[in-house]
């Protein structure tokens, strides 16, 4: 049995390549590895000598050959191949280890220029790839050195691979090769004529791993599927672990993204309600128990069956409150050994334990989207992700009253969640909750009233509450509805042809208006 072994990443090969000559495996390399395996004291057969030629053009030249890709490719169940072989000296090669060139690393370092980027797009190590893994039943190839160990444990065990894991590494070898491409696509596609990238290439090449097959749809009649991105951001969704429950569902899965992309944002312990893909109740707290406690309170009716998430810890307090309601499912940083005993009779509640991202200043670092996307009917919508944070110092006071400290908080606040609620969005808020939420009407008007309903249904009063918008009012008559249900400061975008007329009724109602400047829609 034979083993050809070239890998850039080292990791594991010197281990990997011992045990494999312990089970009397012939070791064949090149350049590095072929050194690295000499330094270790293992005997090994470099590509040239079996090729009969020299490594050429500084590596890129040395397993293109008949002798490499005749040994990968001979199907050893037809005479026919074997008569070929032994004809022009060719052995077979039985197990292939090879990792490619760090082309995405490589790109992704700050600087990185086109010639950079082309010395590492591999050409001899993909190839040899696809060889061994299109005759995978008779070639194991090994792309990742978590394929390692399994690999030789069979070995060990068994003195051959199976054709299941045969398979297994073939499939896992075509995907590894279909994702470098697509890199290096994005990549080629994305460069312009001054040398910089372009925030959306020529080419779009999505790659996506199945987390698990979904029981159906956003309906029973629908079929469906659970992916994560290939390089998952830190604090995602993808990222967090079912502890107990039924399966996810496909509207469970979009509602708890929604109720967790919402919560994190805060640095305060706050809790988000969601139902149907809307925040129905939002709060920070001293603690889990506190905000979720104000969060209930908005909406208790919409509460019912929601997503609820924290981002924090679930201690026992706050889990005794929330077991008193349905809820489909429940999404933590961490839950305390009480916490997890409350819930351990309610076997349908799915508990969600995801971790945080910890710091960084980019979206990527917080577990956020660089990208959105939208499918329509054969095509794709694109766009950089809603990633805004609004600050104190953006806004832009355009009234003659002036807001109070706590009124800009709370501003500020309302601001965060109507970020999270479908347009069109009106969001009443005071003391770090929401009082009411009027989301996803096609009139700014009936959610400003859908708003002052609910708040009213919740027993709620929206005296000297704030409101925030997430786009601004095109007439007067949306201002006067939310100052009517009691509001007393406004957030809005602005940017209307009648914001002067805006304005001016706000004045003439007394209450203070701010303008942010930035607009979120959310479709």
């Amino acid at each position: 049995m034979k083993a050809l072994l070239s890998v850039s990443d080292k990791t594991g090969i010197a281990e990997l390549a011992r045990a494999l000559h312990g089970l009397g495996v012939q070791l064949i390399s090149t350049g590095g590895t072929a050194k690295l395996l000499q330094e270790q004291g293992l005997p090994v057969t470099e590509v040239a000598e079996v090729t009969g030629f020299p490594e050429m053009l500084d590596g890129r030249v040395k397993t293109l050959h008949p002798m490499v890709h005749g040994g990968l490719l001979a199907r050893r169940d037809l005479p026919e191949h074997m008569a070929a072989l032994k004809a022009h000296g060719i052995g077979t090669i039985d197990i292939l280890v090879v990792n490619l060139y760090p082309f995405e690393a490589t790109v992704a370092k700050p600087g990185c220029t086109l010639e950079d980027a082309i010395e590492n797009i591999d050409i001899g190590g993909p190839a040899m790839v696809r060889s061994a893994a299109k005759n995978w039943k008779d070639v194991a190839v090994l792309t990742d050195a978590s394929q390692y160990a399994p690999v030789i444990a069979e070995l060990q065990a068994h003195g051959k691979v199976s054709d299941k894991t045969r398979f297994a590494l073939s499939v896992a070898a075509f995907n590894r090769i279909s994702n470098y491409d697509a890199a290096i696509s994005d990549y080629l596609s994305s460069l312009q004529d001054d040398g910089s990238r372009a925030a959306f290439p020529a080419q779009s090449n999505g790659r996506f791993v199945k987390l698990q097959d979904l029981r159906y749809g956003e309906n029973p009649h629908q079929q469906a599927a659970y992916y994560r991105d290939l390089q998952p951001a830190p604090g995602s969704l993808v990222t967090g672990v079912q502890l107990q429950g039924k399966e996810l569902s496909y509207n469970n899965i979009a509602d708890a993204d929604a109720a967790w992309e919402c919560v994190k944002t805060f640095d305060a312990p706050a809790c988000v309600i969601v139902k149907h893909a809307n925040p129905c109740g939002v709060a920070v707290g001293a603690n889990a128990f506190e905000a979720y406690d104000k969060a209930f309170k908005t909406d208790p009716t919409s509460a019912f069956g929601g997503i609820i998430a924290f981002n924090g810890p679930l201690d026992v307090a706050a889990a005794q409150a929330v077991s008193k309601q349905f809820v489909e499912v429940l999404i933590a940083t961490d839950f305390s050994p009480e916490a997890l005993e409350v819930f351990k009779s309610k076997v349908n509640v799915r508990l969600m334990k995801i971790d945080l991202p910890k710091g960084g200043s980019t979206p990527w670092d917080k577990g956020q989207n660089a990208m959105d996307t939208k499918r329509i009917g054969s095509g794709l919508l694109v766009q950089t992700a809603d990633n805004h944070e609004l600050q104190l110092a953006d806004l832009k006071v355009v009234t003659t009253r002036q807001p109070t400290p706590e009124q800009l908080q709370d501003l500020l606040f309302a601001w965060k969640v109507a970020k999270y609620v479908k347009s069109n969005a009106i969001v009443f808020c005071k003391g770090g909750m929401t009082m009411g939420v009027g989301a996803g009407q096609m009139s700014r008007l009936d959610s400003a009233r859908i708003a002052s309903i609910k708040a009213q249904h919740a027993s709620l009063s929206l005296k000297d509450t704030a409101v925030a918008s997430d786009a601004f009012f095109p007439f007067r008559d949306g201002l006067d509805v939310v100052v009517d249900a009691g509001a007393s400061c406004v957030i809005q975008p602005g940017g209307s042809m009648r914001d002067q007329e805006v304005i001016d009724a706000a004045n003439e109602r007394g209450v203070v208006m701010v303008f942010s400047g930035v607009r979120h829609f959310r479709h």
